[in-house]
């Protein structure tokens, strides 16, 4: 499988988030994930704990502005996509990438999550169905449904 999807991290303020984002980008051959905003960065024992070597898989980078990274990808043809709740938002099951496309996911705040700045440049906002009274889930879970459900339809 060719490494071509890119995670982008914006302002994940758990650094043990971070370390579950990396092991899971490493199981679904990400090929980088980029950081943004107050996102800590390894190497950093809070994110080894939960990241378990695999920062030394997944190649990844810092960035302090996501308007920037979001300006270059588009410039490499890569497909923006917002995970978040929003007006504009299609269900996850709805969304049907091309298998060779290359796309870059947006996660955000934990508690705030993507700015709308952010949403308005993606090319899709996509939200996962949530059937709960909370309508909210852990970021490192969304990471691991979103990528599982990519790997399906891309594969």
């Amino acid at each position: 499988m060719i490494k071509k999807n890119i995670i982008i991290l914006d302002n994940i303020r758990s650094l043990n988030n971070i370390g579950s984002i990396f092991r899971t980008s490493d199981s679904f051959n990400i090929k980088k994930i980029i950081l943004c905003g107050i996102c800590g960065t390894p190497p950093n024992r809070e994110i080894n704990k939960t990241a378990l070597g695999a920062t030394d898989f997944v190649k990844w980078e810092y960035h302090k502005d996501i308007l920037n990274v979001i300006k270059e990808l588009k410039k490499l043809n890569y497909t923006i996509i917002s995970i978040e709740q929003s007006k504009k938002s299609i269900d996850l099951k709805n969304y049907k990438p091309e298998k060779n496309e290359k796309l870059a996911f947006v996660f955000g705040n934990e508690v705030k999550g993507i700015s709308s700045s952010v949403i308005s440049k993606s090319d899709y906002c996509i939200e996962i169905p949530q059937y709960g009274k909370k309508k909210s889930m852990n970021v490192s879970i969304c990471v691991g449904i979103v990528l599982w459900d990519i790997f399906l339809k891309q594969n």
